[in-house]
């Protein structure tokens, strides 16, 4: 009867730790293997790479190098943001520059901030492998590959004290420019942060991706499309392909 009432009094010590069902992947070989065939039949260059935490790496052409467009000026950002606290005249430059991809902002930041060696310094940071740009920042060569290993990490480049600020910009582009991956992406409850890229006969995009406590990157980068709005269909249609519902 002792033993009894002191199993009782000690609240169900003979109970077993409850098991926490694990997140489902944010993605599976059989849905990348899914948007390379879609990929495939679409028109135009296309190249996309996916890269998780436990750095598995697949996509389709990833090492294939593009013209940057837009898509460079996340490199700017995090360039700037690795240097120490922007000023006030600084952040006006970089909340137009990603949110809206001003250009203007951008040519500033590049010429007056980070130049050459600066976006060489973050290239070299996130393990990116065959970045190169030779003074024009917009013809900066860029592949998928390296583009998914920026964007996996793309917050934790960025000292703490200013990660919420860079994350902050990267979710917070316009209503406009939310096409391709994020939208997919948020109707699948994913929290987005990207940057595009686009211009006659280019269309790209780069993201990171956060679910259920994972982490996963996709980069696509498009030449040769139609249109965009084509483009823009490229992307969506992979990205449906690549990410979990």
């Amino acid at each position: 009867m002792l033993a009894a009432a002191a199993l009782l009094a000690g609240g169900g010590c003979n109970e077993q730790p409850a098991h926490r069902t694990a997140p489902p992947p944010l993605t599976t070989v059989a849905r990348i293997r899914d948007a390379e065939r879609y990929a495939r039949a679409r028109k135009g260059s296309i190249a996309f790479a996916t890269l998780d935490e436990h750095g598995r790496m697949l996509g389709i052409n990833r090492t294939v190098r593009y013209p940057s467009a837009s898509l460079v000026k996340a490199m700017l950002l995090v360039a700037v943001l690795r240097k120490g606290e922007p000023s006030a005249a600084t952040r006006a430059l970089l909340g137009p520059m990603i949110t809206a991809s001003d250009n203007k902002a951008a040519l500033r930041i590049y010429g007056e901030q980070v130049g050459d060696a600066g976006l060489y310094s973050v290239a070299h940071a996130a393990g990116m492998r065959s970045f190169a740009v030779h003074g024009a920042l917009f013809e900066a060569e860029l592949t998928a590959e390296d583009q998914a290993r920026l964007f996996l990490k793309i917050d934790r480049l960025v000292p703490k004290p200013r990660r919420e600020y860079a994350r902050a910009l990267l979710g917070g582009v316009i209503a406009p420019q939310r096409w391709g991956i994020a939208p997919v992406a948020s109707g699948r409850h994913y929290r987005v942060f990207f940057k595009g890229g686009w211009r006659e006969g280019i269309v790209h995009q780069a993201a990171l991706l956060e679910r259920g406590g994972q982490r996963i990157s996709l980069a696509i980068l498009t030449t040769g499309e139609p249109s965009m709005a084509y483009g823009e269909a490229t992307l969506a249609g992979i990205a449906a392909r690549v990410l979990a519902p």
